[in-house]
């Protein structure tokens, strides 16, 4: 069940990245998870407070921790004014390798955040989105990261980057194993007033040693357009992957047809320079790296 307290929540998306289904009036919801999912997520519902573990975002479960025998319960927590107003920041490419990269993202990015948190005032929700290349192939170092998370005191969504993923392991399927434990799924979307955010990933690994191009694997793509099917056309998208889709992503035309007719802006990393980039309805933001 989906639930506040003792009272189910209905219509809320429930996912294994495959499988997309909705809450009935008591909250409850049945889904069988796909051999190849590794988590079962929401996507939280406008209206109610994100699930998070000191800012590091836990709309999840992953599989392999829990008993599929068993009820899979996720506690709601509404919130106490209304999220139709909200801000949130992106973070683009930290990529940090070594204690060096870590006292500036402690001592220089973390106070920039404090201080824009402080002056949106204490009553206003805000929350960041990291786009991907939390750290340059030191796993080590996502501590660090969520270290940096705690102390901006904000609700964080994480993407993918080249730079976090498992190198030599195999190919895609594996490559995204350390990331998946530490953050959860790659792909999810969440709602917080009248957006939808959305979370893809777009690194496509090849196999050997940094061998990886922009693309966004079908399963992700099937899942995206049953997503959107529960989503109204009137709502904005806000789409964050990390690899820039105007410029990098090699099936972007696939991308862009599920969103057309929508109001979309897609926000990226990668490339460590900003770029404002416009195609038809969609407004993609590159972010140099913060």
């Amino acid at each position: 069940r989906v639930r506040t307290g003792k009272k189910g929540l209905a219509g809320v998306v429930v996912s294994d990245g495959y499988s997309v289904v909705l809450t009935d009036k008591e909250g409850k919801y049945e889904l069988e998870p796909n051999a190849d999912a590794t988590s079962l997520f929401i996507s939280t519902p406008a209206g109610f407070d994100f699930i998070h573990e000191n800012g590091i975002a836990r709309h999840y479960r992953l599989l392999s921790d829990i008993n599929q025998k068993k009820d899979i319960d996720f506690e709601l927590q509404r919130l106490n004014r209304s999220d139709d107003e909200h801000q949130f920041i992106i973070w683009a490419d930290p990529q940090v390798k070594n204690d060096k990269d870590v006292e500036k993202m402690m001592t220089q990015s973390v106070p920039d955040v404090q201080k824009i948190v402080a002056a949106a005032g204490r009553d206003t929700l805000i929350h960041g989105i990291t786009v991907g290349d939390i750290v340059w192939d030191e796993q080590k170092h996502f501590a660090d990261y969520d270290r940096a998370v705690a102390q901006m005191k904000i609700p964080f969504f994480q993407c993918l980057g080249n730079h976090d993923m498992d190198y030599n392991k195999g190919g895609d399927e594996t490559s995204d194993d350390t990331f998946q434990k530490t953050y959860g799924p790659t792909y999810y979307s969440f709602n917080r007033g009248q957006v939808h955010y959305v979370v893809m990933d777009n690194v496509r690994y090849l196999g050997k040693d940094r061998d990886y191009n922009g693309f966004v694997q079908q399963n992700q793509l099937d899942w995206l357009q049953k997503d959107l099917s529960f989503v109204p056309k009137n709502k904005l998208i806000v789409l964050c992957l990390h690899i820039p889709v105007h410029s990098g992503t090699k099936n972007k035309e696939a991308l862009y047809a599920l969103l057309r007719d929508r109001n979309v802006h897609i926000m990226s990393g990668h490339t460590h320079y900003n770029v404002n980039a416009i195609k038809d309805n969609i407004y993609e933001h590159n972010h140099g790296t913060v």
